[in-house]
């Protein structure tokens, strides 16, 4: 090994599962620690693999390379296939939330098919959260300091063409002890009365945050504006938090 080129070594080193160029193959020597760490083994990594990007050069391959793998929405159970499974701090103003299959009564389908439920709230306030523990899903302290990526938040919601209904969305970024590095709070959004129903998003991306972030807040809620008993509020699905590299 010691004898082949650099450039075939790199080769052979990039066929290797990424967690053992990190946990095993970086311990061998200080030249393979200094190839696992460079930027042409992980390039060529993201190349193989179809991982690719068309920004500057100056990127930390390695990072890019975890973060692209480890993409996927860290909100559990957004669309209510599990009813209320996985949201905490519940608020059941009026009847309470209710799950209900598309497109409901006096809605519209999903903008996509994957899409079969959404959760829906009653004639008072209700809210739901969850908290995301980023170490838990795999994002480690020095990439979360360090690298910062960028987390990307979205929610959709809709209402139904007979009723008005409001819709609130507040996602905050929080320290080890929960206190709040940084915030996006939606304005309270108005959906009148003989509305057409139709489904909207509404995203936020948190950049350039500062260290020390090690857990995601997510709520959102929502009430009817006419207060009529039963589920006639904004409707919500497909929430999604994501991490990008």
């Amino acid at each position: 090994m010691e004898s082949l080129p650099e450039a075939v070594l790199i080769r052979i080193l990039a066929s290797l599962p990424a967690v053992d160029l990190v946990l095993v193959c970086r311990l061998v020597c200080c030249h393979w620690r200094n190839l696992v760490d460079g930027a042409e083994l992980w390039m060529l990594k993201c190349q193989q693999e179809g991982l690719t990007r068309a920004e500057a050069e100056e990127e930390n391959w390695q990072n890019f390379y975890f973060l692209s793998k480890k993409r996927k929405n860290l909100i559990k159970n957004p669309c209510g296939e599990e009813d209320l499974e996985h949201w905490g701090e519940v608020e059941n103003g009026g009847d309470g939330w209710k799950v209900e299959e598309l497109p409901g009564d006096f809605g519209k389908e999903f903008p996509s098919e994957e899409v079969h439920k959404y959760f829906v709230t009653s004639y008072e306030w209700c809210r739901k959260a969850q908290v995301i523990d980023l170490r838990a899903e795999g994002y480690w302290e020095e990439l979360m300091d360090t690298t910062q990526p960028k987390i990307m938040v979205r929610d959709w919601y809709a209402g139904r063409s007979d009723a008005g209904c409001l819709y609130e969305l507040c996602v905050q970024l929080l320290s080890e002890n929960q206190d709040v590095l940084a915030e996006y709070k939606s304005e309270t959004v108005t959906i009148p009365q003989d509305n057409d129903a139709s489904w909207t998003e509404i995203s936020h991306t948190f950049s350039s945050y500062g260290p020390g972030v090690r857990f995601v807040r997510f709520e959102h809620g929502g009430q009817d504006t006419l207060f009529w008993k039963g589920w006639y509020g904004v409707r919500v699905t497909n929430s999604s938090v994501t991490l990008e590299p």
